[in-house]
């Protein structure tokens, strides 16, 4: 049974071959509610992209970072306010700032590829 049901792609673009848009690709494939968060494109794989997670409607389960560390961190207090519980912390996205400040925040930080926690292979999405 899945924990959450919306997921913010942070860092999301429109390269295939990215993993944040493989991101995108796997959450909407599984049923999930995806929201794009992108400075550089409007859409993203048929969804509306938005360029802050604060421009989200609404509150939003979980997040997957796909940024480096040190924007990630100035990030965290805008994806603690959209009432994010769990906060995936992709490859390259991590460091030790970033995760402390993640749980001080209440964010439950999990270091791990998002698209291999809902069951897929990211070479075959």
């Amino acid at each position: 049974m899945r924990q959450f049901k919306s997921i913010a792609i942070i860092g999301a673009v429109t390269d295939r071959e990215r993993y944040s848009n493989k991101a995108v690709r796997a959450y909407k494939a599984k049923g999930y509610d995806v929201f794009p968060v992108s400075l550089r494109d409007a859409e993203i794989e048929g969804l509306k992209a938005y360029r802050s997670i604060g421009d989200l409607p609404g509150n939003v389960d979980a997040a997957s970072l796909y940024v480096n560390p040190k924007t990630g961190i100035q990030l965290l207090d805008d994806i603690a306010s959209k009432g994010v519980k769990l906060l995936f912390i992709n490859p390259g996205a991590e460091s030790d700032e970033l995760v402390t400040k993640a749980r001080k925040l209440g964010l439950n930080p999990i270091l791990a590829c998002s698209i291999v926690s809902i069951g897929m292979d990211p070479a075959t999405v």
